[in-house]
């Protein structure tokens, strides 16, 4: 095999693993912390895509629609929250399913009257839209790498501050416990709220670093939550450090299987067997891998303390 190619697959591998982390970090902490299965994550995902491309194209910087439309994705977050999603912490999961996939619905919809069918791209500026030379003979794109570098100081960002800061005490604190915090004189209601508001960020964060490589389009949540489910899954519900792990994990497997699951198939099979074969393997590659862990650590890799 060419080095340069598995070098730069496993650039691709981190980059979409990095992407996968901003999402299901936000899942986890609204999943594992506050016990609601929020299918319609991805329909934050898709609304933070479109904040930034229409601020995108009305300023004509990319810089800065990103840091008006990661607020704007958050207070979207939040009066979510506070209009429909508190109002069904009381209901079982499958309502929450339900509910939120409703929501999905009328996202899709609004997206629809709002900004049209068509898909709206990102243009890039030209410091963003160029490669860069990483080793010798291999040279990899700008952006994805500042995807990389976003997604591991966001990463260690958030890890800090859940485990060693008194906002972070608080919102473990909720989900164990949440009469003793508000016992304790603290609004369960407004930090519940923050929670959900900082996951929809990171989920719009991460459409808006997707788009300018695909571009924002009505949908574009709806598969990529079902990968988000898995992340949180095999890391552990609930758990940073799980995401963070369980997503690079998920990244790699599903970009080498896609890229050379077919050039091993074909050392054991035929040819054409292999041409067959790889494209469903490496589809199913993320789901296997699921299966195998929850078979020996059914709490996934890195559960929090206490589960």
């Amino acid at each position: 095999m060419d080095w340069v190619l598995i070098i730069t697959q496993l650039l691709n591998g981190l980059q979409l693993g990095l992407l996968l982390f901003l999402l299901a970090s936000g899942l986890t902490l609204v999943f594992g912390i506050m016990d609601f299965v929020n299918l319609a994550h991805g329909a934050l995902y898709m609304i933070g895509a479109y904040f930034c491309a229409s601020l995108s194209e009305l300023m004509g910087s990319f810089l800065l629609a990103i840091a008006i439309a990661i607020p704007a994705t958050a207070a979207a977050g939040a009066l979510l929250e506070v209009l429909i999603i508190r109002r069904l912490y009381s209901k079982d999961h499958l309502d929450h399913v339900l509910a939120t996939f409703g929501l999905i619905l009328c996202f899709d919809t609004m997206v629809h009257f709002f900004w049209g069918p068509e898909g709206k791209a990102i243009e890039l500026p030209a410091f963003l839209d160029g490669r860069l030379t990483i080793l010798p003979g291999v040279e990899f794109p700008t952006f994805r790498l500042s995807i990389i570098l976003a997604g591991l100081l966001l990463a260690f960002g958030l890890y800090f501050v859940i485990s060693h800061t008194k906002t972070g005490m608080l919102i473990r604190a909720g989900a164990s416990n949440r009469q003793m915090v508000s016992a304790h004189g603290i609004d369960i209601k407004s930090l519940f709220t923050i929670v959900f508001a900082v996951g929809a960020a990171m989920a719009g964060f991460a459409g808006m670093m997707i788009s300018p490589i695909t571009e924002a389009s009505i949908g574009m949540g709806n598969e990529i939550i079902i990968v988000a489910f898995v992340v949180i899954i095999i890391g552990g519900i609930g758990s940073i450090k799980g995401a963070f792990v369980a997503a690079i994990l998920v990244g790699l497997i599903d970009t080498m299987g896609r890229s050379f699951l077919d050039t091993l198939l074909k050392i054991i099979v035929s040819e054409q067997n292999a041409e067959t074969a790889a494209p469903a393997l490496s589809a199913m590659a993320i789901y296997i891998l699921m299966a195998a862990i929850l078979a020996f650590r059914p709490q996934g890799l890195f559960p929090p303390k206490g589960r």
